[in-house]
């Protein structure tokens, strides 16, 4: 590490040079500074919060360890079903949020050990750029650093969207990352968003033991996927004693007397009033782009403020890279993941690694998963495409009729002429599981004839791919 002199704002700075600095500590950024240093790098990794970001403190682990507890207690309440006698089913919502507690910190212990390598500096405190590749660090513990590098990689995250509702100042309104954090289970849970996060947290609060009611603006619940999937979703939900309002607006929320609140929502048929005790806002995410000062750095941000890059994710500035939800497109850490692969590759092996067309698998959560991959049915014939869709409930395969999880359905979308698979959907159980066998297929680049003859053990779940794909054939 050297030193630079430069002047900014009339004052003379004396800049700790390294050879790279990495801001953020999400899962891109968990791999990429050890590699670099490992590498014989001198990294600077500015972490202003927690290590690990969104998906080892508050998203993935978190929230995945508790739709675990969420789970089992329907299923305890389902025993009956299977022969099996229980009492009174009830949840410990204490004992579930510490149970979360240790899930996170032994994620975080694990992270922290990763960045024990010689050549990585973690230094605690909020970044911000003074220049293209100049950042100055209010110190968590006080003070401030002044850093620069020869390549700057921003992995700064996302947070919750605020609500911008009349009256939201006066009531308390949960967000993805405080429910997690209750001691006592809300009796009526209202929630704002039909995405993957309310859709979640609703379904997980519902078996808990609260009433829950979800509000979507838009007609349907999850607008980007088709809208069979979004109906059988919808269905599952009220199947389990979910209320769902759809093309609804929140109108204005208020207190309403004995810790509770008074949310007014506009419908089709006009206004209508709803009493919860807990408002969960779960209306999306924004970039963590304000505090950075990017336009210090000239670094373009788009309409939403997420961070512009290109195939190769270097942003406007030459030699600053962007990497994670903070460049905008799908917020998975999986994705995040192969982002780091492609600036792994790129700055340290020289090569030409580019995000452009790759294919984004994921999953939504709730019980049965909802697996996918590819293309939608909506999506294909947007573009023009010859198609054929098949579609199996899971009622037909034999595992799920053993099992007793028969809700749901698999949907693949193949090219009419080549026979190549597309994409799929797979709502069911185990579904993204079963989502990447066939994303494995597309890999491989494998028609829907080699998956209706191929041979899958029985009886698995896997083995209703033979029946979806064999429908082609029968069509």
């Amino acid at each position: 590490m050297t030193g630079k002199t430069r002047t900014w704002g009339g004052n003379t700075i004396t800049d700790e040079h390294y050879d790279t600095i990495v801001i953020g500590t999400s899962q891109g950024a968990r791999f990429l500074p050890v590699e670099l240093a490992k590498a014989g790098q001198r990294v600077a990794l500015v972490e202003r919060d927690q290590l690990g970001g969104v998906c080892v403190n508050t998203g993935c682990t978190p929230t995945k360890t508790m739709v675990a507890t969420a789970r089992l207690a329907y299923q305890a309440r389902r025993g009956a079903e299977y022969g099996v006698r229980t009492g009174p089913v009830s949840v410990d919502l204490v004992a579930v949020r510490e149970r979360k507690r240790a899930m996170v910190a032994g994620a975080q212990q694990n992270y922290a050990s990763r960045l024990a390598q010689d050549g990585l500096e973690l230094i605690e405190g909020e970044a911000h750029f003074t220049g293209p590749k100049t950042v100055e660090v209010a110190m968590t513990h006080g003070g401030t650093r002044h850093i620069s590098a020869s390549t700057v990689i921003i992995d700064a995250g996302t947070r919750p969207r605020p609500l911008e509702l009349a009256g939201a100042g006066e009531v308390p309104v949960l967000d993805s990352t405080s429910i997690m954090e209750l001691s006592e289970l809300p009796k009526h849970l209202i929630i704002l968003g039909g995405g993957y996060i309310g859709l979640e947290f609703g379904q997980m609060f519902r078996r808990f033991g609260s009433e829950v009611t979800i509000i979507q603006s838009a007609a349907r619940l999850m607008m980007t996927e088709d809208e069979d999937v979004a109906d059988e979703v919808a269905a599952i939900l009220r199947d389990e004693g979910i209320t769902i309002l759809t093309s609804s607006t929140p109108v204005r929320v208020q207190p309403a007397g004995g810790g509770h609140l008074r949310l007014t929502v506009r419908t089709q048929d006009g206004e209508r009033q709803l009493e919860g005790s807990h408002l969960l806002s779960a209306i999306g995410r924004i970039p963590n782009t304000e505090a950075l000062s990017p336009e210090a750095a000239g670094i373009r941000l788009d309409s939403q403020g997420f961070i512009e890059v290109d195939e190769y994710l270097e942003t406007s500035v030459p030699g600053v890279y962007a990497m994670g939800d903070i460049k905008g497109g799908p917020a998975f850490t999986h994705l995040s993941y192969d982002d780091y692969r492609t600036l792994q590759s790129n700055l340290m092996r020289r090569g030409k690694a580019s995000t452009r067309d790759r294919t984004v698998p994921y999953t939504m959560f709730i019980d049965p998963q909802l697996g996918r991959v590819g293309m939608t049915e909506r999506e294909a014939a947007a573009q023009g495409r010859a198609i054929r869709v098949a579609k199996v409930p899971m009622s037909a395969v034999i595992r799920a009729i053993e099992t007793g999880e028969t809700r749901g359905f698999m949907k693949t979308i193949v090219d009419a002429d080549s026979g190549q698979i597309l994409g799929c959907a797979v709502l069911g159980s185990e579904g993204g599981e079963i989502m990447t066998m066939i994303q494995i297929a597309m890999l491989g680049k494998l028609t829907y004839t080699d998956m209706a003859n191929a041979i899958f053990t029985h009886p698995l779940l896997a083995e209703g791919l033979n029946t979806l794909f064999a429908m082609f054939d029968d069509a």
